[in-house]
């Protein structure tokens, strides 16, 4: 795939990389805020693009860009801050998770090699398992054991099944462990594209239906390319969701996508409530997309090309 976006990097000092921490709380406001305050002002190299919470998910995505020392520092701030905060033994959401911090992918920007963010992510990866005792899987392109490239893989049957999974060697965290912290339980650490998180809701409460759907879509079970998804309940909205995420949208952008569930959702006699791009997305993601979803976007300017020129003019002005 070419660049997602070409950057202007003088402005930082080193290459520029972006960063999706998702952490597992999207219902306390104040916690949001502490938890988003320690990852944004550890280093001030660090620029936060974007901020997304869902109550029915209980999980934030933060969006963040820097160069590589800068990020390191901002994971390890803010993963301290998850583990203070955040009580899996008490957490409940319909997203996976394994971790109060789940999930941190670091991602090229521009002309950077993945490789460089594969080095990132296992750097990351030594320091929560050094510093804060935090248990971590490697996945990605930054994967040490060929069963760790996926993520799916990785999360398995999510926190509550750590401890069983710690006495399996193969099962095993790569750094930290072998059993999982014990309220944080452990993070998955790694390096990727660029991918799209998208999601469309439907007018039912049908689970097996949205789950039918999710499996007739996804790649692995020989649906669209380059697509993972899984159909949940969402209790606030009272609707369920197919979640995706759209690993190269040159492939399968989120116009194929909403069309091939919509179609499916017809089919079964059901509307679609509508969709939603969680973070930012490419602006050339965004042809053939809804005309509703697409002023949102462009009402809330949440085109990764934009913050991050934002961003960039916000460091040159310092």
């Amino acid at each position: 795939m070419p660049p997602i976006v070409s950057t202007d990097t003088e402005t930082v000092p080193g290459p520029l990389i972006e960063a999706v921490p998702n952490f597992s709380e999207g219902r306390r406001p104040d916690v949001i805020a502490q938890v988003t305050a320690a990852f944004t002002t550890a280093s001030p190299d660090v620029a936060l693009l974007d901020s997304s919470s869902d109550p029915d998910h209980n999980r934030t995505v933060l969006t963040l860009a820097g160069p590589a020392e800068g990020l390191l520092d901002a994971v390890v701030s803010g993963a301290r801050s998850c583990m203070e905060l955040i009580d899996l033994t008490a957490h409940s959401g319909v997203h996976p998770r394994i971790g109060s911090l789940d999930v941190v992918p670091f991602v090229p920007l521009g002309g950077v090699p993945l490789a460089i963010c594969a080095d990132l992510a296992r750097a990351a990866g030594r320091r929560l398992a050094g510093e804060l005792g935090l248990p971590v899987f490697l996945y990605g392109a930054a994967a040490v054991r060929p069963g760790h490239v996926a993520l799916p893989a990785v999360r398995g049957r999510g926190f509550e099944a750590l401890a069983e999974a710690s006495a399996d060697p193969a099962r095993r965290p790569d750094l930290g462990g072998p059993g999982p912290h014990p309220t944080a339980g452990a993070a998955a650490v790694g390096a990727r594209p660029f991918l799209i998180a998208y999601n469309v809701d439907l007018v039912s409460q049908d689970l097996d239906l949205v789950r039918r759907i999710a499996a007739a879509v996804r790649e692995r079970d020989g649906g669209l390319p380059a697509v993972r998804a899984i159909g949940l309940r969402l209790p606030e909205r009272g609707r369920v969701q197919v979640s995706m995420n759209l690993l190269d949208f040159t492939v399968t952008p989120p116009a194929v996508a909403f069309d091939a569930v919509a179609r499916l959702a017809a089919a079964a006699g059901v509307e679609v409530a509508g969709s939603e791009l969680i973070g930012l997305v490419p602006e050339a993601a965004l042809d053939g997309l809804d005309a509703d979803l697409r002023a949102a976007v462009d009402a809330d300017d949440r085109i990764i090309e934009r913050r991050l020129a934002a961003a960039l003019g916000r460091a040159q002005g310092a």
